[in-house]
Formats: C-alpha cells, sequence, structure tokens
C-alpha cells in the first residue's frame, strides 16, 4: 500500500466508524490526488465526502466539513481546509512528498499495479476479427488499437490475457471469395467475364490471381471451387496477420468459425438451448426465441435448407471460450453491430452464462483528412484505404496513437496532415520528446560526478516546486484500474500527453543541473528518472517506441 491509498484508506476508516457511512456512500466519497496546475492552491488532495454524507445525515454539509477537518488527522497531512459549499482540500508534508517520491524510486511499476489480494481474472478479448475476404481497411486500426492497449493494461495489472482473432471462414462470404477470385483469374487469362454487383471488387484479388497463375499455370482455372476459396482465404488471411504484426499487435490465439462447424460444437450448442425450450421450428427453420433476452426479433439460427448461421456459430463459440477457462469476455466491435449487443447478452443468457462478465465495446466511424479535405472511400468498389496504407504513411507509432486518442463512442478524424508533422503539434512527436528529454538531462548528469549514482536517500530534498509531477506520476495507478475495469483506453493517451506537459513546465521553471547545489540536483534528478521509467511503462503500454534521440 503506497502512501496516497494508506491516507485513503485512513480517511475511509474515519467516514465508516464517524457516520456509519455505506459501502455506496463510500465509493462516492472520492478522495483523489490534485493534479491541476491551475488549482494548486485547492491542495493536494481533495473530497467531496461532507457533500455526499450530508444528504444522508440530513445536516448543512459546510458544518459536517468542519466536523471532519477538525477530528481527522494523519500524519502525512500538513492541514486540511473547507472551499465553497463543503469540499474539503489536504495539504501533503513535505515530508509525506519525498516519502512519494521514494515509494515511485524504489517501487518502480510494482507501485502502478494491483495489490496481490486483488482477485486476477482470466480475459478472453476479441478484436478485429475481419472477414477474410480482403485487407484490413482503416476502421479496423481503432478496434485492434483499443484491444490491443486493453489486453496490454489488463496483462500489467496482473490478469490473465487471451487476445483472439476470430476468423470468419465459413459460410457464404467465403463461397463468394471464392467465386470473385476464379473471375479474376479468368481475366487475367484473358476471358471475357465480368465480376457480379454483389461480388469482391478489390484489385487485391487482381494482384492475388496474377501470382496464383504465375505459381500454378493457367490450368489453374480447372480447380474446383473449394481450392479457389481456400487459396484465396489462405493469401488474404496472411496478408492480415503482416498488417497487424506491422502494427504493433500479436494475436495469442486464431480462432477458426470453421471448427465450430466440423467439431459439432454448434448442434451440441444448439441442443443444449432446444433442451431448455429456448427454440422453436417456424417455416422449416429453426428459430432462438431471442425476444425473450430483449432482442427486437427471433433470430434464425438453421434455415430450412439446414444451412447454419452466424447466430448459431455465435452460441458454441460463446459456450468454447467459457470452456477454454475465460471467466471475463470482452468483444470490440464497430458501432454498425450495435444490435449485436441486445443478442449477445441474449445468447449468453439463454446459456446460463451469467455468472460470467461479457462487455461490448463498440467503437465509432473513422475518416481521413487530408489538406482540409476528408477522403472518400467505398469498400464496395475496391476504392478503400487500408490500415496498411496508414502504416506505411505514418509509421506504426503514429497510427497506434492517433487511433486510441479519442474515446471509442466518439467519430474518430484521422488528420494525416498532422499526422506526419515534426513538431510538437504533433501529439506523438510530444511526448516522445519529453521521454528524450529525461534522458538526455541524465546522459548530461552522468557526467558529472557529484550527479553520479542516484539513490532513494537523495529525496531528502525534494519539495514543493516537485509536488505536481510526483503527484501527476502517483495518478497513473488511478488511470491503469480504471482503464481495467471501464476499459476506456483512450485515457492513457490523454494520460501521457498530460504528463509530458507537467514534466515540460516544471523542467522550464526548474533548473535540474545546477552545480552550485548539489543535493537539490541530484533530488530533482531522481525525480527526472522517476519520469523517465513512468514514460517508458506508458509507452510499453500503448505499444509505441522509446527513441534514444530526436
Amino acid at each position: 500500500m503506497n502512501l496516497i491509498e494508506h491516507i485513503q484508506n485512513a480517511f475511509t476508516t474515519y467516514l465508516q466508524k464517524t457516520f456509519n457511512a455505506t459501502e455506496q456512500q463510500l465509493q462516492t466519497c472520492v478522495f483523489q490526488l490534485n493534479v491541476d496546475e491551475q488549482k494548486a492552491d485547492f491542495g493536494d488532495l481533495n473530497t467531496n465526502a461532507a457533500m455526499v454524507l450530508a444528504k444522508h445525515l440530513k445536516t448543512n454539509p459546510r458544518q459536517l466539513a468542519q466536523k471532519i477537518v477538525d477530528e481527522f488527522k494523519h500524519d502525512a497531512l500538513e492541514k486540511l481546509d473547507i472551499a465553497g459549499p463543503g469540499f474539503i482540500n489536504a495539504f501533503l508534508t513535505t515530508q509525506a512528498l519525498q516519502q512519494l517520491g521514494q515509494e515511485l524510486h524504489e517501487q518502480k511499476q510494482i507501485f502502478f499495479k494491483l495489490a496481490k489480494s486483488v482477485p486476477k481474472k482470466n480475459y478472453n478479448i476479441e478484436f478485429v476479427s475481419a472477414n477474410p475476404t480482403g485487407p484490413l481497411h482503416l476502421g479496423h486500426g481503432r478496434g485492434g488499437i483499443i484491444g490491443d492497449v486493453l489486453g496490454n493494461v489488463l496483462k500489467f495489472l496482473g490478469h490473465s490475457v487471451n487476445q483472439e482473432f476470430y476468423i470468419n471462414d465459413a459460410g457464404n462470404q467465403i463461397n463468394k471469395l471464392g467465386m470473385s477470385f476464379n473471375i479474376r483469374i479468368q481475366q487475367k487469362l484473358g476471358k471475357s467475364v465480368e465480376l457480379p454487383e454483389d461480388a469482391y471488387h478489390g484489385e487485391y484479388l487482381t494482384a492475388l490471381a496474377k501470382q496464383c497463375i504465375e505459381q500454378h499455370g493457367k490450368d489453374v482455372v480447372n480447380n474446383d471451387d473449394a481450392f479457389f476459396q481456400e487459396y484465396a482465404k489462405k493469401a488474404l488471411l496472411a496478408d492480415i496477420q503482416q498488417t497487424l504484426s506491422d502494427y504493433g499487435i500479436v494475436f495469442d490465439t486464431w480462432f477458426s468459425e470453421k471448427t465450430l462447424h466440423t467439431n459439432s460444437a454448434i448442434e451440441k450448442a444448439l441442443q443444449a438451448l432446444e433442451k431448455n425450450n429456448h427454440l422453436y421450428q417456424k417455416d422449416g427453420a429453426t428459430w432462438f426465441k431471442s425476444t425473450d433476452f430483449g432482442d427486437d426479433k427471433d433470430r434464425v439460427v438453421k434455415k430450412a435448407t439446414g444451412e447454419l448461421t452466424y447466430v448459431a456459430a455465435d452460441i458454441a463459440y460463446m459456450q468454447d471460450k467459457v470452456n477454454r477457462g475465460h471467466n471475463h469476455l470482452v468483444m470490440i466491435l464497430g458501432h454498425d453491430h450495435h444490435s449485436y449487443v441486445t443478442r449477445l447478452h441474449g445468447l449468453q443468457k439463454a446459456q446460463n452464462l451469467d455468472q460470467y462478465p461479457f462487455d461490448i465495446l463498440l467503437y465509432q466511424l473513422v475518416k481521413i483528412k487530408s489538406s482540409g479535405q476528408q477522403v472518400r472511400m467505398s469498400k464496395r468498389t475496391g476504392n478503400m484505404i487500408t490500415l496498411h496504407d496508414i502504416i506505411q504513411t505514418v509509421g506504426k507509432d503514429v497510427a497506434r496513437f492517433f487511433y486510441l486518442n479519442r474515446k471509442a463512442d466518439a467519430q474518430l478524424e484521422f488528420d494525416l496532415d498532422l499526422a506526419l508533422k515534426k513538431t510538437d503539434e504533433n501529439p506523438v512527436y510530444y511526448v516522445q520528446y519529453a521521454y528524450v528529454r529525461t534522458k538526455s538531462i541524465l546522459n548530461k548528469a552522468a557526467q558529472e560526478a557529484k550527479l553520479a549514482n542516484i539513490t532513494a536517500d537523495d529525496v531528502a530534498h525534494i519539495g514543493r516546486n516537485e509536488a505536481l509531477v510526483l503527484k501527476k506520476i502517483a495518478a497513473l495507478k488511478d488511470i491503469l484500474a480504471t482503464i481495467g475495469s471501464n476499459h476506456q483506453t483512450h485515457t492513457l493517451t490523454y494520460y501521457l500527453i498530460e504528463l509530458a506537459t507537467t514534466f515540460h513546465g516544471y523542467y522550464a521553471k526548474n533548473r535540474v543541473i545546477e552545480l552550485n547545489n548539489i543535493p537539490e540536483s541530484r533530488a530533482r534528478l531522481l525525480l527526472v528518472n522517476i519520469l523517465k521509467e513512468t514514460f517508458e511503462t506508458i509507452m510499453d503500454i500503448l505499444g509505441i517506441s522509446k527513441p534514444e534521440k530526436m
């Protein structure tokens, strides 16, 4: 338990004993770090406890705040003040700031992790899961980075995480792919044949057809449908995997939908639902009673022809995840899948899997802007911007950061002009420059014998000038824990930018290397080293590189 947590726990215990506060009330009584430089006069920690409990106790909040200020004591707090109608501001002692610096220096990443006593979960995070019928388009980059960074955060916190890509390699889309590919091969061989309107029109199939002919000769056109389906699927899936690798995403599991058909998993899942009276027959088809679970209509799981639908596969797939030991499921989908949310939760309840948390995150559209104008694209005609194009144009670091630097349920505008800038306007350049600056300062200081071998003892000269930076660094613990519970990964990019701003502001006002004041310089170098390590932790979680120089 670090110093801040110790203060918070002591305060919570005081509220429980003094006011008989309930668990629900205590969750609302926040006692959090103040990391706003503009509000430095409002203390180092703030709490709304008096405002919250006054309603329960039917008393004046300012009078209640006065009682708290008079009674609550902690060695790390210099004083408590009342502000406004009943907010309480707490001020840390200089010794407390030094203790916080020592904890950050000695504990390093452990400072930011969950306590060993916190139960750890086994997560399955499914994301991207694009049909292997073409290259990943620019929108897939957003779901990809949300899932990857969420997985990184959860692993950092100590949970087990399986990042999974669901390969939709069964059904009509693969038949259509094989047909489209066959026609492209015929066209390359000089035959006059047109693609149907609903076929895959992307030029990627033309390039693949050329490759296939070179590999197998002109007689390749005589192969059966299964050959064209498998060849195209395998090649396009390999392209998807390479793009994701270039993007810095490595999946633990590539799960084939086809296996659910071949191992009878779907039939077994449907039998279980039928036994529990969740299926019925109509017009020769088998239907899932989806409306019993809040859906707008029931869903076909087996057509009159005997063909199984994707809903049937979803049933078996969900059960399969649980059978593999995952006790917390996460699925990341584009906003156009919003109707799936109720349906999937209905399938969860129908299979009696309610005890396993199942979070579905939806992300909004991505638009590309260049030279101030939106770039148009059409997936059907093949006129599309691929994720590969984005990575090649701006690089992995910028692509990952830009895709994440907006709340998932807000539309994202990817500004190519900004992404290509090598100035502070580009947030990636800005944070990487802050990191490089910490290394430069430490390298320069290492050349002075009196500034070498910085240790925890050097915290003795940390003072109020270092308070904001220390508090900002310490706040990362709550940021990561909150992402672990609400999955809002964009807050980590926001935090990294704010940390860089805090550091730049501190460096502009405080001389770090000052040979006329060695004790103070050593304390500030300790702080810069903590900053460097914190930057490294966040950048590793975000999957962006840590340059040596810029």
